[in-house]
C-alpha cells in the first residue's frame, strides 16, 4: 500500500483498483487502515474502501469446490481458518465505505453491483475472435461456438477455384450463388450478434467463433470473412484468423 501514491503519481489512468487480503505479505489490519485513512485524506484522491463478505457456509463451500486450503487454517479445520480471518478483518469491515455480502452472488452479479456503486461501466468489454479451420485438422481447442459450413457448395471441385481461397472475389461469388447461403447467413449472423451482449452480461471476456469446412480454405474462410465484417459494424473490434492459410 505504501507504493500506491507513487503509482498514482505516474499513472496515466484515472482509476486504480487494489485488492488486499490476509494472504498479502506482512498484512496488518491496523497498518492497512492507517494507510487507507492517509489516502482518504488526500484532497486529490477519491478513495472507496470496499469489503467483500460472505457467510461461513458459502465460504466453506467455495474453498471445498476449489480444493484450496485456507491460508490461516494451519493444522486446524477450514472453519478455524475462516473464523481467524473474520477476527483479523473485523475492524477493516467496520471502517469500510461499502460492504457487499457476496453469499448469493455470482461473479457477474458482483461485477454489476460494483459498477452501480462505484459508478463504473459494469458491462465488461468482450473480445471477439473468428477463426476458420479444417475438420481434417481438428476443431480449435479454444472455440466457444463451432459451426459446420460443409453443407455449402464446395468451390474445391471447380478447377478454376481449387487453388484459390475464400478471401478472393470469384470464390465469394461462387458461394453466394448457393441458394442456401443467404438464409443461412442471415440467421447465423443474427444469432452470433445477439449472443455477444448475452455473453458479456455473464462476465465472459473472450468469445471465439470457429467456422469449419473440409479443407479450411474456401467455405469456412469466406463465411469467417463475412461474419467478421458483420460483427465489426458499429465499431466493435473483431479478431480474425484463418488457421489453414499461411499468415
Amino acid at each position: 500500500l505504501h507504493l500506491v501514491e507513487p503509482m498514482l503519481a505516474d499513472a496515466e489512468t484515472a482509476a486504480l483498483a487494489i485488492a488486499v487480503d490476509v494472504r498479502s505479505r506482512s498484512f496488518d489490519a491496523d497498518e492497512f487502515l492507517a494507510v487507507t485513512q492517509h489516502l482518504h485524506d488526500q484532497p486529490a484522491l477519491a478513495v472507496t474502501l470496499v469489503f467483500l463478505s460472505s457467510d461461513a457456509d458459502a465460504l466453506q463451500r467455495r474453498f471445498t469446490e476449489t480444493r484450496r486450503p485456507h491460508p490461516l487454517a494451519g493444522d486446524g479445520t477450514l472453519i478455524d481458518g475462516i473464523e481467524a480471518e473474520r477476527g483479523l478483518m473485523r475492524h477493516v469491515m467496520e471502517r469500510s465505505d461499502l460492504v457487499i455480502d457476496t453469499t448469493l452472488m455470482s461473479s457477474a452479479e458482483l461485477r454489476r453491483h460494483l459498477g452501480q456503486h462505484l459508478r463504473i461501466d459494469p458491462t465488461p468489454r468482450l473480445a471477439v475472435f473468428v477463426v476458420s479451420f479444417s475438420y481434417r485438422h481438428g476443431i480449435p481447442r479454444n472455440a466457444d461456438i463451432v459451426f459446420d459450413v460443409r453443407f455449402l457448395t464446395n468451390p474445391y471441385y471447380d478447377d478454376d477455384l481449387r487453388e484459390k481461397t475464400g478471401k478472393e472475389a470469384d470464390v465469394a461469388r461462387f458461394i453466394e450463388k448457393d441458394p442456401r447461403f443467404p438464409p443461412f447467413f442471415d440467421r447465423f449472423g443474427g444469432l452470433v450478434s445477439d449472443l455477444i451482449p448475452a455473453y458479456a452480461d455473464e462476465g465472459k471476456r473472450y468469445l471465439t467463433v470457429a467456422i469449419g469446412c473440409t479443407g479450411g480454405r474456401h467455405r469456412s474462410v469466406f463465411v469467417a470473412e463475412r461474419l467478421t465484417a458483420l460483427l465489426s459494424e458499429g465499431g466493435r473490434r473483431v479478431g480474425l484468423q484463418h488457421r489453414e492459410l499461411p499468415s
